[in-house]
C-alpha cells in the first residue's frame, strides 16, 4: 500500500521509503497490485494518482490521446452511455493487450534487430490490421448501441452512433 501525505509526497509503506511518480509508473510497467490512500482520511486515490502518471505522459512526449479523442471521452460523462463506454473501451484496450502478448510470445526467438526490420517493412500491413481491429470494434459498439436503443426506446439522452 501507498499513502499520499499532504505535502503531496508518496510513502511507499512496504519497503518503508518515499517514491515518486516514476516509481509508481515502473511499479504499473511491472504490473505490481497496489493502493494509494490518503494518509489522513484513507480515502482510495489510486485512480486520481494513476490519472497524474498519464498527464505527464501526455505532456512531456508523444501523446497517445489526440484532443478530439479526449473531448469525446469528456462528452460521455454523465451520458446514458457512460458506463457502457468506460466497459467498452476496458475490453477492447484488453483484447488489445492480449493481441499485442501474442505477438510478443510468438517472436521471441526473433533476433531484435531482424524483429525492428520486420516491423519497419510492415508498417503499411500493420496499419491495415489495426485498421480492421477497429472497424469491427466500431461495429460491435454499434450493435451494442442498436441493442440498447431496441431495449429501451425513447431513453433519454440516447443518441443513436453517426454513420
Amino acid at each position: 500500500m501507498l499513502k499520499k501525505y499532504p505535502n503531496r509526497r508518496l510513502y511507499d509503506t512496504q519497503n518503508s521509503s518515499y517514491i515518486t511518480l516514476a516509481d509508481v509508473k515502473a511499479m504499473v510497467l511491472a504490473a505490481q497490485d497496489f493502493v494509494v490512500r490518503d494518509a489522513k482520511t484513507s480515502e482510495d486515490l489510486t485512480r486520481s494518482i494513476l490519472l497524474q502518471i498519464i498527464l505527464e505522459e501526455e505532456t512531456g512526449g508523444v501523446p497517445m490521446f489526440s484532443s478530439q479523442m479526449l473531448a469525446q471521452i469528456i462528452r460521455f460523462y454523465g451520458h446514458s452511455m457512460q458506463g457502457m463506454m468506460g466497459s467498452y473501451l476496458e475490453k477492447n484496450l484488453q483484447a488489445f493487450a492480449d493481441m499485442q502478448a501474442r505477438v510478443a510470445e510468438q517472436s521471441k526467438g526473433l533476433n531484435p534487430e531482424l524483429w525492428t526490420q520486420f516491423l519497419n517493412g510492415q508498417a503499411p500491413g500493420m496499419q491495415g490490421v489495426m485498421g480492421n481491429y477497429l472497424e469491427q470494434s466500431r461495429h460491435m459498439f454499434e450493435q451494442m448501441a442498436k441493442q440498447a436503443e431496441a431495449l429501451f426506446p425513447g431513453m433519454p439522452g440516447f443518441v443513436p452512433p453517426k454513420r
